[in-house]
């Protein structure tokens, strides 16, 4: 795919993302975060999956250092999930 494909994709999702997420009223934003925390963790497998084959890339290193970033950013997301969840069911623990 081009570029430019590949940033419009990017853009359109973000939007059609926020828009989604906004609608959605707060007393459930804790649930579904604790619901697509096992969705994050195909985001960490697949930055995993991308770091491994950017060997075979005609500049390694710096796409490794991309997909360090981006595995990076995935175990925060799962990881503040699941803190947010812990606190969440903590709320309701007597």
């Amino acid at each position: 795919m081009s570029p430019l494909v590949l940033i419009a994709l990017f853009i359109v999702s973000s939007v059609v993302g926020y828009k989604v997420i906004s609608a959605v009223p707060s007393l459930l934003h804790t649930p579904l975060m604790s619901g697509t925390n096992a969705l994050s963790g195909v985001t960490i497998l697949g930055a995993l999956v991308s770091t491994a084959v950017a060997r075979s890339m005609s500049n390694p290193v710096l796409a490794q250092a991309a997909g360090f970033v981006a595995i990076v950013f995935a175990m925060v997301n799962v990881v503040g999930g699941f803190l947010v969840t812990d606190r969440m069911l903590r709320m309701f623990h007597k």
